[in-house]
């Protein structure tokens, strides 16, 4: 994995720091030109990754890169699953029946007998794989080298501790997308011992890490133990602490365990794309 990649809170208004960021974002970027002149900066600086999640209007971005195969030939997609916010939406305003006919390819309705609730509430992995398959549509002909499963699932996962879910799931994305699983967690040193326990080692975890402990449930000091007795490979994520934290500490911080692979960032202007890859590739290198 690349040492730095790119996400994508700041183009669809998210930011832990400040409702009004929030909302000069969800102006700035209301429309996929803007979207898509921070990605060509971003691109212009050396970073190829993008890690984002399924939000409708990535695929529009897709298209574009699609319409434009040698100016993103290089540049990889790290798709994280599923975008909460849309299936929430959805069945508020159409019901779980009407979520499921409205997001399943080619109607689970039509492929199922009467009896295909039925099956489907006793075989939850193969409606899985259905999702992820209906997720992945949008990045047809696109590098996704590695796929995630959002927190809001991996984490629900963990506390109904379903961890054969996770075994199917490395399964089905190594062999259908030929892709390596990653998993985002607030809850890093629960959930490498679930994958452990199911035979899967070594996983790409994605995580907050920071000076301060933000969102590292467990605490600080479980956290650093891990980082530095486990086996997985890390991305560091939130680890300005929602705005708490100055980059060079920040940066800092993440530089004393050298088992973070990657650090996640989002920026909005090519000037602070720029000094964040290279603080990043400077203080951790």
């Amino acid at each position: 994995m690349d040492k730095v990649l790119f996400g994508d809170n700041q183009f669809f208004a998210v930011n832990h720091l400040s409702d009004e960021k929030s909302r000069e974002q969800a102006i700035r970027f209301k429309d996929d030109a803007s979207i898509i002149r921070v990605l060509d900066q971003a691109i212009e600086t050396g970073i190829n990754t993008f890690m984002c999640t399924t939000h409708d209007r990535i695929g529009n971005i897709c298209n574009h890169m699609r319409a434009n195969p040698e100016q993103y030939r290089d540049f990889k997609i790290y798709p994280c699953m599923p975008y909460a916010h849309k299936y929430a939406n959805a069945v508020t305003e159409l019901g779980i029946l009407g979520t499921v006919k409205q997001y399943v390819p080619g109607n689970i309705f039509s492929t199922f007998t009467k009896g295909g609730l039925a099956y489907i509430s006793k075989d939850f992995i193969k409606l899985m794989e259905i999702f992820i398959d209906a997720e992945m549509k949008m990045f047809k002909g696109i590098s996704t080298p590695v796929i995630f499963i959002q927190n809001v699932v991996v984490d629900l996962i963990l506390g109904l501790k379903l961890f054969d879910v996770f075994k199917e799931y490395d399964a089905y994305i190594r062999k259908k997308y030929d892709a390596e699983p990653g998993y985002i967690t607030m809850n890093l040193p629960a959930l490498l011992d679930a994958l452990n326990s199911v035979g899967i080692e070594n996983p790409i975890i994605c995580t907050s890490i920071n000076k301060i402990g933000f969102r590292m449930s467990g605490g600080k000091e479980i956290y650093e133990k891990y980082l530095t007795e486990k086996k997985f490979r890390p991305i560091a994520m939130q680890v300005l602490a929602a705005g708490a934290l100055r980059p060079t500490e920040a940066v800092e911080y993440l530089s004393r365990f050298p088992k973070i692979e990657s650090v996640l960032f989002g920026a909005s202007s090519k000037g602070h794309i720029q000094e964040t890859k290279e603080l990043i590739e400077k203080t951790m290198s």
